[in-house]
């Protein structure tokens, strides 16, 4: 009998979870083997990087669409729902279609359960699931973006022929490292010997060690600011209008519908990324233009709600704040603005907070439904250090705490600001920004 998504839903969830790692590629390489080597199917881009890997990856696929070829996309983790990670012409599967792939790995799933010391994990599955889908598609390229570091990552058991490495700080510590130098090692494992790789600016020390790399494996490195860039970029209704540097041309008045230095910068690596992939050739402009007009990248500065505007973003570790805060400060006039926090038990809040404190009136302290997350009392005392007390305010439950900051920042709870013109942003994780897309009547994107 054919599961119900909802029985694939908890039969993945069930396994390991994505957080739990055993450095090894053996059960994901013996699926694939018994599935056929779906990873071979296709040619693959493959992204690592410690923020804006999902963004760069859906900019990929778009101008790889414009280019009339068909697309697999993997991405991780989901705002909310599974089926985001798996996209085919870059529309997520549908329910029916998601469940038959996972019936089609199942049975040969069980048969490398039942052969190893540990059971296969739910981003080893989804992943077998993902290259399983664009083998069967079939697809003409496959973007493909890690879980977690590079090396051991299961995405790895593809040879990728571009892979993309954006800027690496520290996330993760506990499982990749403490210092970018150290977690730049196992991102580095995605480079494969031959490759091309599109590398973001990076510090002194990260760069070494992707040049290192590059030049033992023969892969040719085109590095930002050197052989690809941002030429030019000002604000636009919107977004932003940008003038990028191609590795083969220069690509100018490109609208970009996304707010952010650091979007201009995610376009300017999947701009090379292409390029790279079909042949280091220039690209028609016409079409790089109508694929970056229509990107989108949920839960990355969405605005979900106008007057008061409310803001989405994902940010989840002290870079990505600091990229969401300039990138508010840029493209948005709030006065006041309000944040809706909730964070990961595993992630640096106090950094984070840090970051937020100059640039929120307020902070309302919330958590998300995951049993990862912070408790709310535990980032409410980290928020209360930081802001003092009276600019904290806790909501256990999201919806309440979106309530109370939509009232804030309309001036119902005695802001002395102009009715109108204040804000809301909502981020610290990935969870929480899809839990509150969701309250939102955001679908699945």
């Amino acid at each position: 009998m054919t599961p119900t998504y909802a029985e694939v839903e908890r039969a993945l969830l069930g396994r390991w979870p994505e957080t739990r790692l055993e450095p090894s590629l053996d059960r994901i390489t013996a699926l694939c083997r018994l599935l056929g080597d779906p990873q071979r199917a296709c040619p693959v881009i493959h992204l690592t990087g410690t923020n804006g890997k999902t963004s760069t990856s859906r900019m990929i696929d778009a101008l790889l669409r414009g280019l009339d070829l068909r697309t697999g996309r993997f991405t991780s983790p989901h705002l909310q729902s599974m089926t985001e990670r798996i996209c085919l012409d870059g529309e997520p599967l549908p329910e029916d279609l998601f469940v038959d792939a996972f019936a089609d790995i199942a049975a040969y799933a069980q048969i490398v359960d039942d052969s190893s010391e540990h059971p296969l994990s739910y981003f080893e599955m989804i992943t077998a699931m993902a290259f399983a889908a664009f083998a069967d598609a079939p697809v003409d390229a496959a973007v493909v973006e890690v879980g977690m570091g590079g090396s051991w990552d299961a995405t790895n058991v593809a040879d990728a022929q571009v892979a993309v490495i954006t800027p690496i700080g520290v996330d993760h510590e506990r499982y990749l490292g403490d210092r970018p130098e150290i977690i730049a090692i196992e991102k580095a494992g995605i480079i494969k010997p031959g490759s091309h790789v599109v590398i973001a600016e990076q510090e002194d020390a990260v760069m070494d060690v992707l040049m290192r790399r590059s030049i033992d494996v023969g892969a040719i490195a085109l590095r930002e600011g050197v052989d690809f860039g941002v030429n030019h970029r000002v604000t636009a209704l919107g977004g932003q209008q940008v003038s990028l540097q191609g590795i083969a041309g220069a690509y100018d008045d490109v609208y970009l519908p996304l707010h952010g230095a650091h979007q201009a910068h995610n376009a300017a690596y999947a701009l090379a990324a292409v390029e790279a992939f079909t042949g280091s050739k220039q690209l028609d402009p016409e079409i790089v233009r109508e694929a970056f007009a229509q990107v989108t990248s949920p839960g990355r500065l969405e605005v979900v709600r106008r007057s008061p505007t409310v803001l989405l973003d994902a940010a989840h570790n002290p870079h990505g704040a600091q990229a969401t805060i300039a990138a508010v400060q840029e493209a948005f006039a709030f006065s006041p603005l309000i944040g809706v926090v909730g964070v990961m038990a595993d992630k640096d809040a106090e950094e984070m907070l840090r970051i937020f404190e100059p640039f929120m009136a307020e902070v309302v302290c919330t958590q998300n439904s995951t049993d990862r997350a912070m408790p709310v009392a535990e980032l409410a005392e980290l928020a209360g250090d930081i802001f003092g007390d009276e600019r904290v305010s806790v909501a256990p439950r999201l919806d309440d705490a979106l309530e109370r900051a939509v009232a804030m920042a309309d001036g119902g709870e005695g802001g002395d600001d102009a009715i109108g013109s204040g804000g809301v942003l909502v981020t610290g994780s990935v969870i929480t920004a899809g839990e509150a897309r969701m309250l939102f009547g955001g679908r699945p994107t």
